[in-house]
């Protein structure tokens, strides 16, 4: 895996004690190299309501980015919600996006 990968990973659901497959986007930078199989995700949503916010990135299938983001339906990568997981919980990359606007919104984000 490599930064803006899109993935499909076991997300932990907000109370910490369950988990569930869908998208995320790989934050973290490359070769990270902290001593634990892990990384840190932004969680990838299709409810099209949460768009809109300076710490949101809209993805549209119809863009080219869009295309090649792996994604089924128009989405929304959320980095006000970011998880690190064990590199097991993830399944497969299923796609990429590019990271300028990520970045963007990571600054907005955590105040960079």
């Amino acid at each position: 895996m490599k930064r803006g990968d899109v993935v499909l990973a076991l997300f932990p659901n907000s109370d910490l004690i369950t988990a569930e497959p869908r998208p995320a986007l790989v934050v973290q930078r490359d070769h990270l190299e902290t001593g634990i199989l892990q990384v840190i995700l932004a969680l990838v949503t299709s409810q099209m309501i949460r768009a809109g916010h300076s710490s949101r990135i809209t993805v549209m299938l119809a863009t080219p980015e869009g295309r090649q983001s792996g994604l089924v339906t128009d989405s929304v990568v959320v980095t006000d919600n970011l998880v690190t997981v064990m590199d097991s919980a993830i399944s497969r990359v299923i796609g990429s996006l590019p990271m300028v606007d990520v970045d963007m919104a990571l600054r907005h984000t955590l105040q960079l």
